[in-house]
């Protein structure tokens, strides 16, 4: 069953504030995709082209350590965006995402987005600053997370 791309960009923080004419712009964009239990998203170290908006199910987030290790990184459940710098800049993807449940995903492409900026620049400023504050946070999060964790480390 498809997504309703309406719903679940109104539930991402990225769209937080939106008309419903802003949200009609992205979802005529937006194409719905399945990603089968233990199916990668995408995988570290690929190129980055596109958004993607959990609508159902989790995602599994993890990296590569120097030693090879897969480590994990937390998960993404519905409502939460994935790979938003590919609309940003291009490059690798960070880290690895994969399906954890049987996962149901908007996808924004990075060539779409390219040409919604010639035609929707408004639009498109408006979801710029929504990934920027988003990752914001995300920064503040982690910077957090952190501190926890040097406070923990021996000898501090």
């Amino acid at each position: 069953m498809a997504l309703v791309p309406e719903t679940t960009l109104k539930a991402c923080p990225l769209f937080k504030g939106f008309t419903d004419t802003g949200i009609s712009i992205f979802a005529a964009a937006a194409v719905s995709r399945a990603f089968p239990k233990g199916t990668a998203l995408f995988t570290e170290g690929k190129p980055g082209d596109s958004l993607l908006i959990v609508g159902e199910g989790t995602v599994r987030l993890s990296a590569r350590s120097p030693s090879g290790e897969d480590v994990p990184l937390g998960e993404v459940t519905v409502g939460e965006p994935l790979g938003e710098l590919a609309l940003v800049q291009k490059g690798e993807r960070l880290c690895s995402a994969t399906a954890q449940t049987d996962v149901m995903a908007l996808e924004i492409r990075a060539a779409d987005f390219q040409k919604l900026l010639a035609a929707k620049p408004q639009a498109c400023i408006k979801l710029l600053m929504g990934i920027v504050s988003h990752f914001g946070a995300k920064a503040r999060d982690n910077r957090d997370m952190l501190r926890t964790l040097v406070a923990r480390a021996p000898g501090s």
